[in-house]
């Protein structure tokens, strides 16, 4: 009698261990399902801006991947100039932000969107453009310099105001409860078009040049003008704040900063306007700025990553070159959403810690050799802790912004990302001048430039662990 109770025992306990596995298996099959579920329960309004920022990561990044070369073969300019170039670009595209994100709330989103796309349609036409009214560039000071710095200026006004506005649309269309997808999910899809250049670019690149891949970009702008403009129209805006309002439980609309109340602070003059500012919180200005180091990475992925590719990875690298460098970008869109939703409920300081530990961690594979597997390998671990920390920073960002203020935080938020652009440009075209420079100027050695960034990078984490018991307390409770 014994032996048969225990071993009807033992397969009790068999039973519920396997009940309990399979119920495990299913919670965690619709953590990862639930992500892509709610995209496609996502209101009209948010589908226009979904769909705008696929097909403007398609052409942001793949714009990027292809810029310092052709400043390169267009302009006649060396690494470290052309460098420097991409470095005012996208430098120049954050610091927009910093002073156009509170202009978004003013004008409203969907006119926001609108002329930034058209900003950024005039300056690409103009930038390329420029290669058929003055061809054969003759360096830094050229007509054909000039065009392309006006055409420039053109798509950093219109970034300027893209990325704030479409974070401030999320945030409107959304409730409190869809809103960490929604924001997740727009991070995914506009990496999900930054992977597209990889399959579109390399055709184009082999038939018609890098003026012809850019001149398909101008088309592809065009082309998400009219989208936007068809699907995000002032009725279908309006039905999205109205409902996002309802599922809130707001009754009347929130005030437009043209009409808010003028706040004791902005009465007290610039003093009072400086003690109200994010950066006067040392706590939050030291969160953002120690984020520098890790956030090269994303600055090398245009400014060294093109260029160590096709020089130091050998015949396969320079002919699928855009494959290489925009693979992060698919990787993003498949784990950020997944990633979102198995980490939903961890608290977003210890996010930020292991997340920008795991992206700088796998640098250090690129300083063994150069190889197309430890490259493989680093993209993926490398977009994993990017999944991990970026969408919560930029959550963090914009939640924690007052009504009506949620472009300017998101401004001031890219402040810092603002001098990543600048900080790495300054010093990445001379790396690759001295560490990877193109086959027949000198001798390479990649380990080391990838080395010293690795050290970089994992500054990061280090930083945020050690200020944990300063920082992560209030951080917690504001988060």
């Amino acid at each position: 009698m014994s032996t048969a109770h225990s071993t009807s025992e033992s397969e009790s306990e068999k039973n519920v261990e396997s009940s309990g596995t399979e119920e495990a298996r299913t919670s965690i099959g619709r953590q990862l399902a639930q992500p892509f579920i709610d995209a496609l329960h996502a209101p009209r309004a948010l589908w226009g801006i979904n769909a705008s920022y696929v097909l403007e990561g398609l052409v942001y990044f793949g714009w990027l991947t292809l810029l310092a070369i052709f400043f390169n073969e267009a302009l006649g300019l060396n690494d470290q100039q052309a460098g420097w170039m991409v470095s005012a670009l996208t430098g120049g595209i954050t610091l927009a932000m910093l002073f156009l994100g509170g202009v978004t709330d003013r004008l409203g989103v969907r006119r926001s969107l609108l002329i930034a796309l058209a900003s950024m349609l005039v300056g690409r036409a103009i930038l390329v453009g420029g290669t058929l009214i003055f061809p054969g560039g003759a360096g830094l000071g050229s007509p054909l310099f000039f065009a392309v710095c006006l055409g420039m200026l053109g798509i950093v006004l219109g970034y300027g105001l893209y990325q704030p506005a479409a974070y401030s649309a999320v945030r409107q269309f959304t409730s409190p409860k869809m809103a960490p997808m929604a924001f997740a999910m727009l991070y995914a899809l506009m990496n999900l078009g930054g992977f597209l250049p990889g399959l579109l670019s390399p055709a184009i690149r082999g038939r018609f040049g890098i003026t012809g891949v850019f001149w398909t970009y101008v088309g592809l702008t065009g082309l998400g003008l009219i989208l936007l403009a068809i699907i995000l129209s002032r009725r279908t805006e309006k039905r999205a704040l109205e409902a996002a309002r309802a599922e809130r439980g707001e009754l009347d609309p929130p005030p437009t900063s043209a009409a808010a109340p003028i706040s004791e602070p902005t009465r007290r003059g610039l003093l009072g306007w400086l003690k109200s500012h994010p950066l006067a919180d040392p706590k939050f200005s030291f969160f953002i700025f120690c984020l520098i180091p890790v956030q090269t990475l994303f600055a090398h992925n245009w400014l060294t990553l093109p260029q160590y590719v096709d020089r130091a990875l050998g015949q396969v690298g320079h002919d699928y070159m855009e494959f290489f460098v925009n693979l992060n970008p698919l990787l993003i869109f498949v784990l950020t959403p997944i990633v979102a939703g198995l980490t939903a409920r961890r608290n977003v300081y210890g996010m930020m810690i292991a997340g920008t530990f795991v992206m700088a961690a796998p640098t250090f594979l690129l300083a063994i050799a150069p190889s197309i597997w430890l490259l493989l390998a680093y993209l993926v671990i490398m977009s994993v802790g990017e999944a991990m920390w970026q969408p919560r920073f930029l959550q963090y960002a914009a939640e924690i912004a007052p009504p009506g203020r949620t472009g300017a935080y998101m401004g001031v938020a890219q402040f810092p990302w603002f001098l990543t652009k600048i900080l790495t440009g300054l010093y990445s075209g001379w790396f690759l001048m001295r560490y990877c420079p193109e086959p027949g100027k000198g001798e390479q050695q990649t380990t080391t430039m990838w080395l010293v960034y690795a050290c970089i990078a994992m500054s990061s984490s280090v930083m945020l662990f050690l200020a944990k018991g300063w920082v992560g307390k209030s951080f917690k409770t504001k988060a």
